[in-house]
This record gives C-alpha cells, structure tokens and sequence, in this order.
C-alpha cells in the first residue's frame, strides 16, 4: 500500500491538531517566571508510566500484549526506584539539597513520589486481576494452590524433586541464624511455622531462587493452558522442607537496593573498578520494599527490623509482588492474542546492488527507519566491512549491544582479518555494564583496540566508521544512530540510522572517535555538534535563530522529537520562542518539565506523547529556518542526546545536521509528520501536568502512525516520494 492508496477516511481533518490541543490558559504570574514554570522530572516520570499502564487497559491492543505492558510498567517502577528514588534519599539524607527546578526539594519530592507510587501499584495490581480473568476466558489460567486436581499435585510433586527442592535454602530465623542476604530485585517467603505435635513456633525464611521460572505449567485441560505461581507450589510443599510443621502465617516480599554504581574518581583500572561496584550494587541499602500477607501480623514487623526500612519505603500489596516475571505468560504459541507479525524492509537500494552496502551508500545518502526497515543492515554494513580486502579500518562505538552480540562479532572478525579495528565500550550504560565487560574481553582477545573513554563522561553516541582504499584513495563510510547498536531491542525501538560516505561527515566521525579515544578535542567540526563540546551552544543557538526569524518575518515553526526534555535552559528557550510566534510542537515520549498552553509563556507550544507497539526512541529536530514546516529551507537533524543536562552536558553525544534533501523531505515530510499526525497512541500534555489520550473519531478511524509505517513498508526508503499527503494531516499552524 503506498500514500496515495490511502483513503481520505484513514486519517481526519488538518486541522486536528489544532482541535484537539486546548486553548491557551492564564495562570499566575509567579507560575510563569518562578520555578513552577517547570515541571518537576520525577513526577513527570511517573505520569509517563501511568501512560504505559494505561495501554495495558486498551481494548484495541492484544491481550498479551497488555500483559506484557504491566509487566514493562512494573520494570520501569523497579529501575526508577533502585536509581531515581536511591538518589533523593541519599540527597535528602545529606542536608536536603539542591532543590529541583521546580523548586522541591529532596524530602519533598520523596513524599510526592511515595504518594504516587502507591497509587501505582495498587492499579498494577487492579490491571493485573482484570487481566488474569480475561485471560481465563481465553484459555490461560492462572491457579492458586486450592484449584489444583490431585493430578496436577501429583504432577507438581514431581515438579518440585526434581527441579526446585535442590536449589531451595530453606532457612531458619533466630539467634543463632541471623537474618539471611537477600540480593536486589530478591524475592522470599517468610513464614511463621508451628509443630503440629508439641506446638513449639519457628520462624523461618525462603528465598526463592532467580534460576526457576515464576510461573510453572501445568498439564492442559483440554485447550485451557495452565499455570501456577512458583510461591504457591512452595507453600504447597511446606510439610516436605518443614517436616511436622504447618504454616500459621506467611507472607512474600520483595525488595530493591540502591543501585547507582559509585566509582572511584581517579580509578587506576576503570575495568576492575567497575566490577568491584558491580559486586556492591547487589548489597546496597534497602530502599524498598514490597509484602503481600496480613501487612499487620508478625511477619511483617520482622521483616521490616531486620531489612532496617523505614515504614515509608515499604508497600504491602493485595496481589502479587515482582509483576515484571509477567513476561513469562506471553506465549509465542497464541498469536491470536499477541501483535500481528511483520517483516522489517530490506531497503529497495540494498536489493538494487545485490546486497552491497558500500555500492548503495555510494549512490547517495540513506536513512533507514527501524523496525520497519531491517537493522539486519547496520550489521550486514559491519560484517561486509570485516570481509572486504579493501577496508583497512573499522572504528565503532558501543553503548548497549546484545549478549550474543553480532556487531561484536563483526568487529572480531575484521579484527582477526588483520584489518585496524577500534572499539569504544562504554562501561557506564546503566545495567549493561557486566555484558560491555564481558564483550570487551571479547574484543581484546581478538585484536582489536579497545577503549573506555572519560571516568567522568558517558560515551553515547552512536557511530561506526569503515575506511575502504578505492581508486588509491580512502573513503571513509559512516554510520549515524539515533539508538543502540542492539538487534534485539532493534525490533521494537522505533530508532533512524543515517549511511553517506560523504567527505565531512567521515572528518567529523573520526574527529569524535579521536575526542574519546585521546582526549583530542576537535577545533573544528561541519556537519556534527558534539556533547559536551557544542551541541548545547548549537541547539540553542538554532532555537534562537528561530526566535530572531519569526521576530523579523512574523513566521518560525519547530519540529521535535525525543524521550526528555527537563534541560531548563532548553525549556526556557522555547518559552522565549513561543514568546516570539514560533509555533513548537513536541512529541515527548517520557519526561517533559515543560509546562505547554500558558499564555505568555507557552500558548505557541504543544507537547504530546506517543506510546503503543514500538517504543519511540528516535531524536529529531527540524527548524522552519524562518518558515513553516515542512520546508525546503528547514534545517534537520537527527541526535542520539534527549534534552537533558546529562545529555548536554556529561555524555558525549552526537547531533547530525542532514544536509542531503531527499533524507531531509523523509523526516520531515513522512517520519515526522506521521508522528504528528498521531492519535491512536498519542497522549496530550495540558498546562497542569496532567495527560489525556486524544480525542478524536472514533478508535477504528484515529490515524495510528505505527500502523501506518507497519502498512506502508516502502515508504521511509523513497525519498520524497508519496509523502505529500502525510505533511497535509500533521500540518495545522494555519
């Protein structure tokens, strides 16, 4: 199906945009120049995953796949606590400063979000259960210990022998067993026993191992799958571990550690002292936990002394804890209740040169659009390179990549083929650190350069760069990404990769690399802004141009797109724009501390967010450059950096200005304006920090712009061509 297939009824009026935004509001003057100006990041965090649990409520998304969103909100609240909330307790427990640039402080900002989080996690719960009867309606159950057949306890015996009671540590708790370690994201039974024949008590505790599956299936019965909880099955067996006793009370907990790693500032070995941290982290202090049970009996109370946790940091539950393992119950055999399969594009181009990277890269620019076209060809660009006898250097930088990693692979081979390969790893990628260890060593051993970059910044740009000897010259071919070089997050992260082999844009690579590698801090660079060196001066300087112009012609108009934007003078900069008459609309995934629809201060900018089958990971800017979007005369680019002061200004990340037209018309006039165009999965931020899901026709006709790129595969990879039709339904600044 191409664009001009499309029926007219598919999308809605030009003017919904315009419609569906709310007029701007008047609010004190306070609000407009004081910190309230912004919203505050940790909040608006939390709203972002009210957004997500929310999907796992809409009725037009497959059932196990809102499954699956309960389970990513829970994860999601896991990592927020373990990084986000360990850091305000540790400000907090210092003296309570700085205040955010909102103007709370620490303490302040830890009651609201303990407040929030508890609402969160009642609704988890609320979800979950309504899910869990769907679910049964369709032919998967869930079963609690009183719903099992002799059969599956016969079953369930064998279950346990042979696979759980090996692994299991049953442990005692007195004076003379002290309370046992239980690691981050640890869960456990705690149970209060009596002996049935002289009534003597015994509290004991049962950590229940990361290595068995939570759910355990059962046997069919007919066409009904089965499961039960690894927990119940524990209970179930108490007679076998405690033999002669009987359980009079119990209750499962778990709990989350602070998990931001701290490193030594003048590290000797950035590689041991990452490992040495990587042990602390499984024992930093408690800052949550999460109990099922009588939440006023005994157990509690104990646990709660000798976990040494405040009463504000535990949250007893009417459900289940740990909804994250929920994943386990997406079964790959029931595609009726999950998304529809697809096929990521090979580019047309690719095809057209047999499969030739360096031959289709030579023809012109090209931008790839994932998932929908295939991130099989970032690493088809690598292993060419590592087998080409006329490539003479590779050099890549990793931030995120997979365990089994095939850009790893890649590199080893060109490695091993003699070929001078550099590899940037990036120790600090939250969670990842032990595999970019691991991939490391890997490296190492196969020959290639291996480098760590700054004890003090992030390297998260994404670039690779092959140099090839052709016709007595080099011509170095280059990768831009907007997301990580990672094939497996590569099929749902929605992320744009830009191959040229222009001249400038391999200076710039290579300059960077060098930054990293040496600390060579480029003079001078043309088509690339770099973190912490310039991007910030660029992308201000560019908002501001875009201010001066629509002082100057009456007109400006700004497109963006990322995950974040809480960079105060970033925010401020576009409240000076919108001041001007640049209309600014924002498409922000997560957390957004601007304040949209203010008169006065932001009636000129509109923020929404779009959440739905594929995450929205790609950053985009586009600048009318003194005219409305989309434009011949705009200024495009495309970032691995959200709009953050980490981004800004402690990681090293990449803006690359587009300069070739074609691509420049694909992400304005298709890949933006689609996502303009939004509102299946779009969400509207309002004045007062709340987000309401679009209002519009009906569910079957609101335009979804990831079925739209699902149903037009052929579109991201034509150029200009078609994209008319998707500029006119996001354009609405008439």
């Amino acid at each position: 199906m191409t664009t001009s297939h499309l029926r007219k009824e598919d999308f809605v009026d030009a003017d919904f945009l315009r419609c569906a935004f709310p007029p701007p509001v008047d609010v004190a003057r306070s609000e407009r120049i004081g910190p309230k100006r912004f919203f505050n990041r940790e909040l608006s965090w939390l709203a972002f995953n009210w957004r997500v649990l929310e999907e796992a409520q809409n009725p037009n998304v497959p059932l196990l796949e809102r499954v699956r969103f309960v389970a990513i909100s829970a994860t999601n609240l896991d990592e927020f606590c373990t990084v986000r909330v360990a850091g305000l307790l540790e400000l907090a427990a210092a003296g309570d400063q700085p205040a955010a640039a909102d103007g709370l402080l620490p303490s302040e900002q830890l009651a609201a979000i303990g407040t929030d989080v508890r609402k969160l996690l009642t609704a988890q719960q609320t979800v979950w259960n309504d899910l869990k009867s769907q679910l049964d309606r369709e032919g998967i159950s869930l079963l609690n210990r009183s719903n099992l057949t002799k059969r599956d306890q016969q079953f369930l015996d064998d279950v346990f022998i042979e696979s759980v009671f090996p692994v299991l540590t049953p442990l005692a708790i007195d004076p003379a067993h002290p309370f046992p370690f239980i690691p981050n994201e640890g869960r456990a039974l705690a149970l209060s026993l009596e002996n049935v024949q002289s009534g003597r008590t015994l509290q004991a505790l049962m950590p229940i191992p990361d290595q068995i599956n939570r759910f355990i299936r059962l046997h069919n019965k007919g066409k009904q799958i089965r499961f039960t909880p690894l927990e119940e099955l524990l209970v179930e067996k108490i007679g076998f571990v405690f033999p002669g006793y009987r359980v009079v009370e119990e209750c499962a907990f778990r709990i989350l550690r602070d998990s931001d790693l701290e490193l030594e500032e003048e590290a000797e070995d950035l590689v041991r002292e990452f490992e040495i941290a990587l042990k602390r982290r499984r024992r930093g202090d408690v800052i949550h936990l999460s109990m099922t049970g009588n939440e006023y009996g005994n157990l509690p109370d104990l646990i709660k002394k000798e976990l040494k946790i405040d009463d504000n940091d535990v949250f007893p539950l009417q459900g289940m804890v740990g909804l994250g393992d929920l994943n386990e119950l997406v079964l790959r055999n029931r595609p009726d209740l999950l998304w529809p399969k697809f096929s990521p594009r090979v580019p047309e181009r690719v095809r057209d040169h047999d499969g030739d990277m360096f031959s289709a890269i030579r023809r012109k620019d090209m931008l790839l659009h994932h998932p929908y076209e295939t991130f099989d060809m970032v690493i088809r660009f690598l292993r060419q390179a590592a087998n080409d006898p006329q490539v003479v250097a590779i050099k890549q930088t990793l931030y995120r990549t997979s365990y089994d990693s095939p850009i790893v692979e890649a590199l080893c081979a060109a490695a091993e083929n003699g070929k001078s390969v550099t590899a940037l790893v990036e120790l600090k990628a939250r969670f990842d650190e032990a595999a970019n260890i691991r991939q490391s060593r890997r490296l190492e051993r196969a020959g290639a350069q291996v480098v760590y970059g700054f004890l003090d910044l992030k390297t998260h740009a994404k670039v690779s760069t092959v140099v090839r000897r052709e016709d007595d010259r080099l011509v170095t071919y280059t990768h831009y990404g907007t997301g990580n070089y990672h094939p497996i997050t590569a099929r749902i992260y929605t992320d744009l990769s830009l191959f040229t082999c222009s001249a400038s844009a391999g200076r710039d690579a290579t300059k960077l690399i060098n930054y990293v590698s040496g600390y060579a801090q480029p003079a001078s660079l043309e088509q690339l802004a770099v973190a912490p060196i310039n991007l910030r001066k660029t992308l201000l300087n560019a908002i501001r141009r875009e201010t001066k112009l629509a002082r100057d012609q009456q007109t400006g108009e700004i497109w963006a797109k990322m995950n974040s934007l809480i960079d105060p003078e970033v925010i401020q900069a576009l409240y000076e724009a919108s001041g001007a008459g640049v209309k600014t609309t924002l498409i922000v995934r997560g957390i957004c501390g601007l304040r949209p629809g203010i008169r006065h201060l932001s009636e000129n900018i509109r923020v929404k967010s779009v959440i739905g089958r594929f995450l929205e990971h790609s950053r985009i800017v586009c600048f009318g450059n003194g005219k409305m979007l989309p434009s011949k005369h705009a200024r495009v680019f495309i970032s691995s950096a959200d709009w953050m002061e980490r981004n800004l200004d402690r990681r090293v990340e990449t803006l690359v200005e587009i300069d070739n037209p074609t691509v420049r018309e694909q992400v304005m006039s298709q890949i933006m304006a689609a996502n303009l165009a939004d509102q299946a999965q779009s969400w509207l931020l309002y004045h007062d920090g709340t987000y309401k899901r679009h209002s519009g026709p009906k569910s079957e006709r609101r335009f979804n712009c990831h079925r739209f790129f699902l149903e037009n595969p052929s579109l991201s990879g034509r150029g200009s061509a078609g994209a008319t039709d998707v500029t006119k339904l996001a354009h609405s600044h008439d």
